[in-house]
Protein backbone atom coordinates (compact mmCIF):
# COMPACT_ATOMS: atom_id res chain seq x y z
CA UNK A 1 0.00 0.00 0.00
CA UNK A 2 1.41 3.14 -0.97
CA UNK A 3 0.23 5.90 0.78
CA UNK A 4 0.97 9.98 0.90
CA UNK A 5 0.74 12.65 3.29
CA UNK A 6 0.82 16.39 2.75
CA UNK A 7 -0.87 19.46 4.34
CA UNK A 8 -0.99 23.54 3.69
CA UNK A 9 0.65 24.17 6.95
CA UNK A 10 4.22 23.46 5.42
CA UNK A 11 6.71 20.80 5.44
CA UNK A 12 8.23 21.15 8.88
CA UNK A 13 4.94 22.04 11.05
CA UNK A 14 4.14 20.43 13.79
CA UNK A 15 0.99 19.22 12.68
CA UNK A 16 2.19 16.87 9.83
CA UNK A 17 5.12 15.53 12.02
CA UNK A 18 1.93 14.32 14.58
CA UNK A 19 0.35 13.00 11.27
CA UNK A 20 3.35 10.91 10.24
CA UNK A 21 3.66 9.41 13.98
CA UNK A 22 -0.59 8.78 14.34
CA UNK A 23 -0.12 6.99 11.14
CA UNK A 24 3.07 4.82 12.54
CA UNK A 25 1.69 4.00 15.14
CA UNK A 26 -1.65 2.31 13.55
CA UNK A 27 0.38 0.75 11.02
CA UNK A 28 2.70 -0.47 13.44
CA UNK A 29 -0.62 -1.96 15.33
CA UNK A 30 -1.54 -3.94 12.41
CA UNK A 31 1.94 -5.06 11.43
CA UNK A 32 1.80 -3.11 8.29
CA UNK A 33 4.83 -1.00 8.33
CA UNK A 34 6.80 -3.09 6.01
CA UNK A 35 3.93 -3.42 3.54
CA UNK A 36 3.42 -0.09 2.96
CA UNK A 37 5.21 2.82 1.70
CA UNK A 38 4.61 6.54 3.38
CA UNK A 39 5.04 9.71 1.19
CA UNK A 40 5.39 12.69 2.07
CA UNK A 41 4.85 16.28 -0.29
CA UNK A 42 4.08 19.30 0.96
CA UNK A 43 4.33 22.99 0.84
CA UNK A 44 7.81 24.49 1.97
CA UNK A 45 5.98 27.02 3.56
CA UNK A 46 2.43 27.61 5.63
CA UNK A 47 -0.52 27.83 2.44
CA UNK A 48 -3.23 28.20 4.94
CA UNK A 49 -6.31 29.07 3.63
CA UNK A 50 -5.26 28.74 0.29
CA UNK A 51 -8.48 26.93 -0.91
CA UNK A 52 -8.62 24.95 -4.24
CA UNK A 53 -5.75 27.06 -5.49
CA UNK A 54 -3.35 26.33 -7.96
CA UNK A 55 0.19 27.80 -9.25
CA UNK A 56 -0.55 27.81 -13.12
CA UNK A 57 1.51 30.59 -14.36
CA UNK A 58 5.08 29.54 -13.18
CA UNK A 59 7.16 26.22 -12.68
CA UNK A 60 7.03 24.73 -9.43
CA UNK A 61 10.41 23.76 -7.22
CA UNK A 62 10.59 20.23 -5.98
CA UNK A 63 13.09 19.90 -3.04
CA UNK A 64 13.88 16.49 -1.23
CA UNK A 65 13.31 17.32 2.65
CA UNK A 66 14.83 13.91 3.80
CA UNK A 67 13.81 10.22 2.55
CA UNK A 68 10.56 10.13 1.58
CA UNK A 69 9.88 13.78 2.62
CA UNK A 70 9.75 16.67 -0.37
CA UNK A 71 8.67 20.12 -0.17
CA UNK A 72 7.01 22.08 -3.46
CA UNK A 73 6.89 25.72 -3.79
CA UNK A 74 3.05 25.77 -4.60
CA UNK A 75 -0.51 24.85 -2.54
CA UNK A 76 -1.57 21.89 -1.04
CA UNK A 77 -3.22 20.95 -4.28
CA UNK A 78 0.11 21.53 -6.62
CA UNK A 79 1.48 18.74 -3.88
CA UNK A 80 -1.02 16.37 -5.18
CA UNK A 81 -0.57 17.31 -8.52
CA UNK A 82 2.98 16.62 -8.20
CA UNK A 83 2.95 13.81 -6.20
CA UNK A 84 0.28 11.67 -8.74
CA UNK A 85 1.18 12.84 -11.49
CA UNK A 86 4.99 14.22 -12.22
CA UNK A 87 6.35 11.83 -9.61
CA UNK A 88 4.14 9.00 -10.91
CA UNK A 89 3.37 7.83 -7.21
CA UNK A 90 0.79 5.45 -7.09
CA UNK A 91 -0.69 6.42 -4.20
CA UNK A 92 -3.73 4.39 -2.82
CA UNK A 93 -4.46 6.99 -0.13
CA UNK A 94 -3.90 10.33 1.23
CA UNK A 95 -3.86 12.09 3.86
CA UNK A 96 -3.64 16.07 4.89
CA UNK A 97 -2.80 17.65 7.97
CA UNK A 98 -2.57 17.31 11.01
CA UNK A 99 -4.08 21.30 10.69
CA UNK A 100 -3.36 23.24 13.52
CA UNK A 101 -6.78 24.63 13.80
CA UNK A 102 -10.26 23.52 13.22
CA UNK A 103 -11.62 22.88 9.76
CA UNK A 104 -15.44 22.55 10.22
CA UNK A 105 -18.59 23.67 8.66
CA UNK A 106 -18.24 26.37 5.56
CA UNK A 107 -14.10 26.68 6.75
CA UNK A 108 -13.96 23.85 4.01
CA UNK A 109 -14.27 25.84 1.22
CA UNK A 110 -10.90 27.73 2.36
CA UNK A 111 -9.01 25.06 3.78
CA UNK A 112 -5.88 24.31 1.96
CA UNK A 113 -5.90 20.72 4.11
CA UNK A 114 -9.17 19.94 3.01
CA UNK A 115 -8.68 21.21 -0.69
CA UNK A 116 -5.41 18.60 -1.04
CA UNK A 117 -7.43 15.65 0.14
CA UNK A 118 -10.34 17.12 -1.74
CA UNK A 119 -7.88 16.73 -5.17
CA UNK A 120 -7.17 13.42 -4.06
CA UNK A 121 -10.45 12.29 -4.01
CA UNK A 122 -11.01 13.96 -7.31
CA UNK A 123 -9.20 12.24 -8.84
CA UNK A 124 -10.19 8.89 -7.91
CA UNK A 125 -7.79 8.18 -4.25
CA UNK A 126 -9.58 8.18 -1.21
CA UNK A 127 -8.35 10.65 1.25
CA UNK A 128 -9.21 12.32 4.37
CA UNK A 129 -8.32 15.52 5.88
CA UNK A 130 -7.51 15.83 10.05
CA UNK A 131 -7.72 19.36 11.94
CA UNK A 132 -7.29 19.93 15.41
CA UNK A 133 -9.33 22.64 16.97
CA UNK A 134 -7.52 24.85 18.84
CA UNK A 135 -8.49 27.36 21.48
CA UNK A 136 -7.33 29.50 24.62
CA UNK A 137 -6.48 27.99 27.63
CA UNK A 138 -5.91 24.21 26.09
CA UNK A 139 -2.56 23.49 25.63
CA UNK A 140 -1.52 23.20 22.04
CA UNK A 141 0.27 19.56 22.45
CA UNK A 142 0.20 16.79 19.90
CA UNK A 143 1.29 13.53 21.56
CA UNK A 144 -1.65 12.30 21.71
CA UNK A 145 -2.82 12.54 18.46
CA UNK A 146 -1.83 8.97 17.89
CA UNK A 147 -4.14 7.26 20.49
CA UNK A 148 -6.70 10.25 19.65
CA UNK A 149 -6.77 9.02 15.53
CA UNK A 150 -6.35 5.44 16.12
CA UNK A 151 -9.63 4.28 15.55
CA UNK A 152 -9.91 6.73 12.88
CA UNK A 153 -7.22 6.17 10.93
CA UNK A 154 -7.82 2.08 11.07
CA UNK A 155 -11.29 2.71 9.96
CA UNK A 156 -10.16 4.96 7.24
CA UNK A 157 -7.57 2.40 5.82
CA UNK A 158 -10.18 0.00 5.83
CA UNK A 159 -12.19 2.02 3.86
CA UNK A 160 -9.59 2.86 1.59
CA UNK A 161 -8.68 -0.92 0.96
CA UNK A 162 -12.27 -1.88 0.25
CA UNK A 163 -12.40 0.67 -2.43
CA UNK A 164 -9.23 -0.17 -3.81
CA UNK A 165 -10.96 -3.94 -4.10
CA UNK A 166 -14.35 -2.50 -5.75
CA UNK A 167 -14.62 0.36 -7.47
CA UNK A 168 -18.13 0.05 -7.90
CA UNK A 169 -18.20 1.74 -4.90
CA UNK A 170 -18.51 5.05 -6.79
CA UNK A 171 -16.50 8.09 -5.81
CA UNK A 172 -13.04 7.86 -4.13
CA UNK A 173 -14.14 8.66 -0.26
CA UNK A 174 -12.97 11.81 0.98
CA UNK A 175 -13.84 12.12 4.83
CA UNK A 176 -13.00 15.03 6.88
CA UNK A 177 -11.94 14.44 10.55
CA UNK A 178 -11.55 17.26 13.10
CA UNK A 179 -9.73 17.14 16.47
CA UNK A 180 -11.67 19.09 19.68
CA UNK A 181 -9.76 21.38 21.54
CA UNK A 182 -10.12 19.46 25.05
CA UNK A 183 -7.96 18.12 27.86
CA UNK A 184 -7.93 14.32 28.59
CA UNK A 185 -6.96 12.93 31.54
CA UNK A 186 -4.69 10.33 31.14
CA UNK A 187 -5.48 7.55 28.01
CA UNK A 188 -8.67 8.97 27.50
CA UNK A 189 -9.75 9.47 24.11
CA UNK A 190 -12.39 12.02 23.31
CA UNK A 191 -16.25 10.24 22.11
CA UNK A 192 -16.26 9.82 18.03
CA UNK A 193 -19.21 11.01 16.10
CA UNK A 194 -19.93 10.96 12.37
CA UNK A 195 -21.81 14.08 11.40
CA UNK A 196 -22.91 16.16 8.72
CA UNK A 197 -21.00 19.70 7.97
CA UNK A 198 -22.09 22.70 9.42
CA UNK A 199 -23.69 25.12 6.64
CA UNK A 200 -24.43 28.51 8.22
CA UNK A 201 -22.57 31.11 7.19
CA UNK A 202 -19.58 32.53 9.35
CA UNK A 203 -21.14 35.64 11.01
CA UNK A 204 -18.50 38.09 10.96
CA UNK A 205 -18.80 41.37 11.89
CA UNK A 206 -16.67 44.50 9.47
CA UNK A 207 -16.52 48.22 9.31
CA UNK A 208 -14.44 50.21 7.19
CA UNK A 209 -12.05 52.35 8.44
CA UNK A 210 -11.24 56.17 7.63
CA UNK A 211 -8.24 54.65 5.92
CA UNK A 212 -10.78 52.72 3.29
CA UNK A 213 -9.39 49.56 5.34
CA UNK A 214 -12.02 46.85 6.31
CA UNK A 215 -11.45 44.78 9.16
CA UNK A 216 -13.45 41.87 10.10
CA UNK A 217 -14.19 39.98 13.34
CA UNK A 218 -15.13 37.06 14.67
CA UNK A 219 -15.62 35.20 17.73
CA UNK A 220 -14.48 31.96 15.81
CA UNK A 221 -15.91 29.32 19.07
CA UNK A 222 -19.53 31.66 19.55
CA UNK A 223 -19.98 31.11 15.71
CA UNK A 224 -23.47 30.18 14.95
CA UNK A 225 -23.56 26.22 14.43
CA UNK A 226 -26.67 23.92 13.41
CA UNK A 227 -27.80 21.23 16.16
CA UNK A 228 -26.20 17.97 15.59
CA UNK A 229 -23.10 18.78 12.64
CA UNK A 230 -20.08 19.43 13.11
CA UNK A 231 -19.37 22.65 14.49
CA UNK A 232 -21.44 21.90 17.28
CA UNK A 233 -20.01 18.17 17.86
CA UNK A 234 -16.16 19.29 17.95
CA UNK A 235 -16.71 22.42 20.13
CA UNK A 236 -18.63 19.97 22.63
CA UNK A 237 -15.51 17.87 22.73
CA UNK A 238 -15.90 15.16 20.13
CA UNK A 239 -14.04 13.84 17.27
CA UNK A 240 -16.15 14.53 14.44
CA UNK A 241 -15.94 12.63 10.99
CA UNK A 242 -17.64 13.60 8.11
CA UNK A 243 -18.17 11.95 4.87
CA UNK A 244 -18.01 14.76 1.83
CA UNK A 245 -18.99 14.75 -1.57
CA UNK A 246 -15.74 15.86 -3.32
CA UNK A 247 -17.75 17.48 -6.06
CA UNK A 248 -20.29 19.55 -3.93
CA UNK A 249 -17.81 20.60 -1.03
CA UNK A 250 -20.31 20.66 1.94
CA UNK A 251 -22.91 17.63 1.25
CA UNK A 252 -26.02 17.86 2.98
Amino acid sequence: MKILLTNDDGVEAPGLQALSESLDHVLGLRDLRSRCEVRVVAPNRCRSECGHSLEAKRPLLVEQVRDGWHCVDGTPVDCVRVALQAMNYPADLVISGINAGANLGVNLLVSGTFAAAREASLQGVPAMAVSHYRRPGVPKEWAHTPQWLEQTIGDFLDTAILFERNHSLGLAPLWNVNLPATEMPGDQVPPRVHCAVDRKPLDRQGRIGEDGSVQFELDFHARPRESGRDVDHCFSGSITVSHVDPHFGLGD
